[in-house]
């Protein structure tokens, strides 16, 4: 049975009109995507680097007040120059040596230096006490040091360091020069309860902290 002609035309024009819809959302979808593209595109980007140098920190020591070295440990302790008499001490007897510190050339930091340790060997020896003072120059150590700010006061047992007071050390200006020195005075005083004969060798150790 054949359809009237009017009807056959309506079907096909809604037919066409259906695969219009279909491509215009073919088409949207598509221009979706590529906003969504485009816009993912849009970025930007900074970066940022940095290097980083450790400083360099030493001290070093004089048992004159001219030539320096580092004596970093115990072994390579620098031997300090006592006052006449320390090598026949008896009681009541007073000597004392200089000993100069500073940091190093290339130091990059200041440092606060403290009296960390003293170590007589024999551990139990008795009869000698000491102290220690910064003086304004290295000839000013004697038995009686000239303006004398004590760091460990005088009468300390050879093996405490209770009570050290802290002194600074400055970098050299320009940092590739020395830093000025601090001058030290180890006076060592003989005791009553000194035995005859008897030897004792102290190592202080002078500890660096940079600050």
């Amino acid at each position: 049975m054949s359809e009237p002609t009017g009807l056959a035309v309506q079907r096909s024009s809604g037919r066409g009109r259906r695969r219009k819809l279909k491509a215009i959302l073919a088409g949207g979808i598509v221009l979706g995507l590529g906003a969504t593209i485009t816009l993912a595109a849009w970025n930007d980007s900074e970066y940022a680097t940095g290097t980083f140098t450790a400083g360099t920190f030493s001290m070093e020591g004089s048992t004159n007040g001219t030539t320096y070295a580092e004596h970093p440990t115990a072994g390579t302790a620098a031997a300090l120059t006592f006052s006449t008499g320390f090598g026949d001490i008896s009681p009541g007897d007073v000597v004392a040596a200089p000993f100069a510190v500073r940091l190093t050339a290339a130091t990059t930091y200041d440092a606060t230096v403290t009296v960390a340790s003293a170590s007589p060997a024999p551990p139990a020896f008795v009869g000698l006490t000491y102290g220690i003072a910064t003086v304004p120059a290295f000839a000013d150590c004697s038995a009686t040091p000239t303006t004398p700010t004590w760091i460990v006061v005088q009468g300390t047992p050879l093996n405490s360091v209770a009570g050290a007071v802290p002194f600074n050390l400055t970098q050299g200006t320009p940092p590739t020069t020395p830093g000025a020195p601090v001058n030290l005075c180890f006076v060592v005083t003989a005791g009553g309860t000194l035995v005859q004969g008897t030897s004792v060798t102290e190592t202080w150790q002078l500890l660096a902290e940079s600050v």
